[in-house]
């Protein structure tokens, strides 16, 4: 049975592509598990791309930091003022205590990164807009709701960063009409932040890895990393994920172990004596070229720095190396054990502000049925419906074909051929 989401915990239930790369006014809703289906091309992983974008935004990273290649995000096609402006528009929805919140924003990508206009409203009113006013200023012109002697109170705001993010350094909160902006923004910001985009590249959880901060990489490199400290952590967590893997993996499966084991190989040295960081060939889901720890392709080793490495252990003291394993059964492992983590051990950026039992993380999984064969597929859906019903993750996943979850309970289709 599904649970209902809980009423204080804010939640992103719509997600807008106005205009953005391949997409014209698509309207996606997103339930506790949400699968983007459809063919190469449809557009599943720039729907991703975006809403990992808005998060980042809502976190407060700088514009050029979320799109180093902003061309990119333009629709094919689309051609350009009489100023030589082009852009894209994206936008959301979140729910939560403050009501249905509405985000909306554009931006300019061509002559230069900006953004030119922000909409945040709730309840058919609007609580802050921004509009490009003077394009020789690095501001845009903004008015927030006050609801006082004054209905709106204006200033201006850098056009590099998202208005709704900063609202909370430049409304007082002194009127009921300010004290509504301030819970609409944290409503929308806190359902944004929460959010971890990952593609499992089994080609990099093969090796032995450094031992570092336990903090599960985008691209799940350092899995064996995390095993070691969420193995030590919570037993009842890595039973629940060795009975995964035990569903999942080929043979027998007793326990999932990560041990310490000699220095790691350090890259070849260049001339300038400095080693070689390695160089990722994808990113956390296709397309995301956004930089940001979740992103990298793991810790470059120190000389001497321990590694380590993780093993299935088969009973009869038979042990399996990750590097034996197959590629759909590294990135069902990885997978899995997202889903029976959270935001300490993901590499993510909660609202550090909020309780945590008031933030719900966001799985953003690219290729979620890449590799798997028919019964891993089913395997980790049904963990994923377990895991979102009970309110504290949500997921969105981009499949090619979603034929095989349709009609289960508490999972959200979306086919990109046809919506």
């Amino acid at each position: 049975m599904t649970h209902p989401p809980h009423p204080d915990r804010p939640r992103v239930t719509e997600l807008r592509l106005a205009a953005f790369a391949g997409h014209r006014r698509a309207v996606f809703r997103l339930g506790p598990l949400t699968l983007l289906a459809g063919p190469s091309g449809a557009g599943k992983s720039s729907a991703l791309r975006a809403y990992e974008a808005l998060a980042r935004l809502g976190g407060g990273a700088e514009l050029g930091e979320v799109f180093p290649d902003p061309a990119a995000c333009v629709p094919e096609g689309a051609r350009p003022d009489a100023q030589h402006r082009r852009g894209f528009r994206i936008g959301c929805t979140a729910d939560g205590p403050a009501g249905q919140v509405r985000l909306d924003i554009a931006v300019q990508a061509e002559p230069d990164l900006r953004v030119v206009g922000e909409r945040l409203s709730a309840g058919g009113t609007v609580l802050l807009e921004t509009a490009l006013r003077d394009p020789r200023k690095r501001t845009v012109e903004a008015a927030w709701h006050t609801a006082g002697p004054a209905p709106v109170t204006r200033g201006p705001l850098p056009d590099d960063r998202l208005g709704t993010a900063l609202l909370p350094l430049r409304v007082a909160g002194r009127t009921p009409g300010q004290r509504r902006v301030l819970a609409a923004a944290e409503q929308m910001v806190v359902a944004l932040r929460s959010a971890y985009a990952c593609d499992p590249e089994p080609s990099r959880m093969r090796a032995r890895v450094p031992a570092g901060s336990g903090r599960l990489l985008g691209d799940c490199a350092n899995l064996a990393d995390v095993l070691w400290r969420t193995r030590a952590e919570c037993g009842r967590r890595h039973a629940l994920f060795v009975a995964a893997v035990r569903a999942g993996c080929a043979g027998p499966v007793q326990d999932v172990c990560a041990e310490r084991t000699g220095p790691v190989p350090v890259p070849a040295r260049q001339g300038t004596g400095t080693p070689t960081a390695r160089q990722g060939a994808g990113t956390p889901t296709a397309g995301l070229r956004a930089a940001g720890p979740a992103r990298s392709g793991g810790p470059v080793p120190s000389e001497g720095a321990s590694s380590v490495r993780a093993l299935l252990d088969r009973g009869a003291g038979v042990r399996t190396d990750l590097l034996r394993l197959g590629h759909g059964e590294l990135r069902y492992l990885a997978l899995a054990l997202v889903l029976l983590t959270g935001p300490g051990v993901l590499e993510v950026d909660p609202a550090g502000e909020v309780p945590a039992a008031l933030q719900t993380l966001t799985v953003l999984a690219d290729g979620f049925d890449r590799g798997l064969d028919p019964r891993q597929r089913r395997e980790l859906l049904d963990l994923a419906v377990r895991m979102c019903e009970r309110g504290h993750i949500r997921l969105v996943g981009a499949v090619s074909d979603a034929s095989w979850a349709a009609g289960t309970e508490g999972v959200t289709v979306v086919d990109l051929t046809r919506d």
